[in-house]
């Protein structure tokens, strides 16, 4: 599907944006395992969601809706997953392949992950290595680097591992073998990643210490079943965000938005550049920070993005890059070789269709340098298969010249169904 987006009437009033889809995740695959039914309010109805709940029911686990925004998992307890009949589709979703991979290490039969191209092109080695090291038996393409992955459980034992990489999927899939491993299992992070994971294992009676990027996990007998209630994405949210800085006159309130600290780093990165975004109605719910995040029109200045910031904004890199091509000065992201292994290689992908638009944007091999500001113009570009792209070059066609007509626009669906009649409900 091909979708325009031009440029025009400022973005004025306040919304809420679709439940957090890693919390959405986390909520479907711990409420599996645990003993009783778990409730899920505003979890996100998404393309990555669905991939969790079929990859869940063919673990044998019922997953029923129960009203608007309402789902609840029919949870299992530890060892009660089933043996699935087939192979396991998860989609285009990475979360889903590489925290189940974790979940049925545990389980004494044998589970084969598989996903759409682009799925099966994303590394896995990063979760297969240390999973084997804990005692699972796993094959795959190239060694186990690519899926399909064949996991055959049981057996498990704690280890110390160091990430090589900060990766809250690897982490969360390790905790997850270690639930049902035989001692602790101790992860270190090089950086701080979003920890949902923590939280929620917590929330329900697990055994989870986090010192100094040191996250230790005790086996588990059982997890107590929860209510859990989604806040709105903030990476969705930073979208929306993005739009109300760059476009003159604009002023949005996103409501119920998490503010997580270890997902917050696209806020710290705005303000940075000179961004008007405050926060309002500061609050907890479910063991997360939620606030009403209030964003209006303004100058930006180019600012330098690396190190400890990296994990903590690393979906909304990219829309740093689009921010960029309107700042003043120079907008340098480093560090951040993780994007080429996303969806797809967001580095890339963002520099050719930028440079389609007339940004003056350079490659990196750990990431970009755009010198701004600069009017960009319309034209015809692609999202490659990639929700987050899809996104970022709707929000530059806001600031173009002339419409940014967007191939494969549909694959936002991934994330934000609703994005783009949103971003046009916006505008006055």
């Amino acid at each position: 599907m091909r979708r325009a987006v031009g440029p025009g009437r400022p973005l004025v009033g306040e919304c809420s944006v679709p439940g957090d889809k890693s919390i959405t995740h986390r909520a479907l695959l711990f409420g599996a395992i645990a003993s009783g039914d778990t409730v899920v309010q505003g979890y996100l109805e998404s393309g990555d969601s669905r991939a969790t709940i079929g990859a869940l029911t063919a673990l044998g686990v019922s997953v029923e809706p129960a009203g608007t925004d309402r789902l609840v998992v029919h949870g299992r307890g530890l060892q009660g997953l089933h043996e699935p009949d087939d192979v396991v589709d998860c989609l285009g979703s990475g979360t889903t392949m590489r925290l189940l991979a974790g979940l049925v290490s545990g389980c004494d039969f044998t589970t084969v992950l598989t996903g759409r191209d682009a799925l099966r092109r994303r590394p896995m080695d990063r979760v297969v290595e240390p999973l084997r090291r804990m005692g699972a038996r796993i094959i795959g393409r190239s060694g186990g680097r690519l899926a399909p992955l064949a996991i055959g459980g049981g057996n498990l034992h704690g280890i110390e591992y160091d990430l090589p990489v900060a990766s809250a999927q690897v982490k969360s899939a390790l905790l997850l073998a270690g639930l049902q491993a035989n001692g602790p299992t101790m992860v270190t992070e090089p950086a701080p990643t979003r920890d949902h994971s923590e939280r929620m294992l917590r929330a329900m009676g697990v055994a989870v210490e986090s010192q100094a990027g040191r996250i230790r996990i005790e086996p588990a007998d059982m997890l107590r079943p929860l209510e859990i209630a989604v806040p709105g994405d903030l990476s969705s949210a930073a979208f929306l965000v993005a739009a109300a800085l760059l476009v003159s006159g604009s002023r949005l309130r996103l409501n119920g938005v998490g503010i997580n600290p270890t997902r917050a780093g696209f806020i710290d990165i705005a303000r940075a550049m000179g961004g008007e975004v405050t926060l309002e109605n500061a609050c907890e719910s479910g063991g997360e920070p939620v606030a009403d995040i209030v964003v209006s029109s303004c100058s930006l200045r180019g600012v330098r993005v690396q190190g400890a910031l990296i994990p903590l904004a690393i979906d909304e890199l990219p829309l740093v890059a689009v921010l960029g091509t309107q700042a003043e000065g120079v907008t340098e992201v480093r560090e951040a070789a993780e994007l080429r292994v996303k969806e797809s290689d967001r580095i890339a992908g963002l520099v050719h269709e930028l440079r389609a638009l007339g940004a003056r944007i350079e490659e990196l091999p750990d990431g970009y340098l755009v010198e701004g500001p600069t009017r960009l113009h319309g034209g015809r570009v692609e999202a490659h298969g990639d929700h987050r792209l899809a996104m970022c070059l709707a929000i530059a066609g806001l600031v173009a010249d002339g419409p940014v007509e967007i191939e494969g626009a549909e694959i936002v669906s991934e994330s934000f169904p609703a994005f783009f009649d949103l971003l046009e409900n916006l505008r006055q």
